[in-house]
């Protein structure tokens, strides 16, 4: 695996979040749209898969994979992909979405509700650790993706979904644990967490939570023949909580320099897939 690509990819899609680029009248474009836990991302590339714009909000109108505030939900996804055709003069069409492993039928009818509000047609819905392998390739390992909420998991062979798994232990997790560790408000702790000046200090607070983390990718692997495991999602930006996973896994564990961004471009890059 070219990590070096990937993480080429990605600071090419982080610099699209301010410079988006110049796409032709006639370029074909395909959307992405991510309704994270505590962030709702949408990003757009082209017909060669290459990043064309991104736009991004926090917000906490999804738990644990579902939609518990519809109205705003649908008022920042539409806000964002207003925003993204302003931006490239241009409509933007089709999207594509993906889920937690596992929900249900009816919870990913709401997720496609509120991106057609944005007056976008749904072509595609996947689960998110599947998304995901669309940039990073792996033929044998699990892709696991912490969220805020949920940490979802698929097992690869040969190239293949063979097994998708999600539970509710995630970034938020973290935040409460470091709120109840300081004697601080949820928000604090939120700041806190994302503030990379102070991830050393906090990775011992939080370590429950990522051993908790590791015990339901042992409890999945369990049987499989899984040499390695790779970290996408928000929570994995936590720097050397890779670590931890390593040791409690026993297995070879591998993520990009910004995981954050790894799902959302995975699901713009299945746009248009059956």
């Amino acid at each position: 695996m070219d990590f070096a690509a990937i993480d080429r990819q990605i600071a090419e899609l982080e610099s699209r979040i301010q410079n988006p680029a110049h796409v032709a009248p006639g370029e074909e474009l395909f959307v992405g749209v991510d309704l994270g836990t505590a962030y709702i991302v949408v990003v757009v590339v082209d017909g060669q898969h290459r990043p064309v714009a991104c736009a991004l909000e926090f917000a906490q109108v999804v738990r644990d994979g579902l939609v518990v505030d519809y109205t705003g939900a649908s008022r920042i996804v539409r806000k964002l992909v207003d925003q993204l055709r302003e931006k490239l003069g241009r409509d933007l069409e089709y999207a594509a979405i993906a889920v937690p492993p596992g929900t249900g039928e009816r919870e990913c009818a709401t997720h496609r509700h509120v991106v057609e509000g944005a007056g976008l047609t749904v072509t595609t819905i996947l689960d998110e650790p599947t998304a995901a392998n669309a940039v990073l390739g792996v033929r044998n390992g699990v892709i696991v993706d912490v969220g805020g909420g949920t940490t979802g998991l698929s097992i690869l062979e040969d190239g293949k979904v063979v097994y998708v798994a999600d539970e509710p232990t995630g970034g938020t997790h973290l935040s409460l644990v470091l709120a109840g560790g300081y004697g601080i408000s949820f928000e604090e702790a939120e700041e806190i967490k994302k503030d990379p000046a102070r991830q050393s200090e906090i990775l011992p607070v939080v370590k429950p939570v990522l051993e908790k983390i590791a015990s339901i990718i042992n409890r999945h692997i369990r049987g499989r023949d899984v040499s390695a495991i790779y970290l996408v999602g928000g929570t994995c930006c936590l720097k050397d909580m890779e670590q931890t996973i390593a040791r409690e896994t026993g297995k070879a564990v591998f993520k990009p320099s910004n995981p954050f961004l790894v799902t959302p471009l995975g699901i713009a890059l299945n746009c248009g897939r059956e």
